[in-house]
């Protein structure tokens, strides 16, 4: 993996923005997207990379986060966390010196990961999808179902599952999905 100058620095700034998440969740999801890109394309650029590593970076800094009135999937909230994270991202990236259509382009993969559109960032919400089921289900099955409901979390997976755009994807991501209805039914059982 060709890594380039401004990964490594990429890296060290996300690690310091979830320096406080005693539960390491957000920075394994980040640095497993980025693994899953690299499965999907091992060819990703390095605009590309930054992208995934850095995609969630919007949850670091929540200040002027709008509330979620839909649940995890509420438009309003998911638009802001995209473009909020491309804008820090690419923020940064100036900072350091990068250029600017490298800021630039990271910024645009980052503004669409939820959704997809070309096909860099169609790859970006696919990898992003699969890290999610790889990381995230835990957290969703034992916090926040009880808290935001099992239908609630059983329409994230849903969508996390449904939006993938790429077969291989899905086939790696499938069983991790599957296994985290049954964990989902098994709590609705017992309630």
């Amino acid at each position: 993996m060709n890594t380039g100058r401004w990964l490594p620095l990429v890296d060290r700034f996300v690690a310091e923005a979830f320096a406080d998440d005693d539960s390491g969740l957000n920075l394994r999801h980040l640095r497993r997207t980025l693994h899953w890109l690299l499965e999907l394309d091992p060819g990703a650029d390095e605009a590309l990379q930054i992208a995934a590593l850095a995609h969630d970076l919007q949850r670091a800094f929540r200040d002027d986060e709008p509330a979620a009135r839909d649940g995890f999937l509420d438009p309003v909230f998911l638009d802001h966390h995209q473009e909020r994270g491309g804008v820090i991202v690419a923020d940064f990236l100036r900072r350091e010196g990068a250029d600017a259509a490298l800021a630039e382009r990271v910024r645009t993969l980052i503004s669409r990961h939820e959704e997809g559109g070309t096909d860099e960032q169609n790859l970006l919400r696919d990898a992003d999808s699969v890290s999610f089921f790889e990381n995230n289900c835990d957290y969703f099955l034992r916090v926040l179902a009880a808290k935001e409901g099992p239908a609630t979390v059983r329409a994230k997976f849903a969508w996390m599952f449904e939006r993938i755009g790429s077969e291989p994807a899905r086939r790696i991501a499938r069983p991790w999905y599957e296994a985290a209805l049954a964990r989902l039914n098994g709590l609705e059982t017992n309630r």
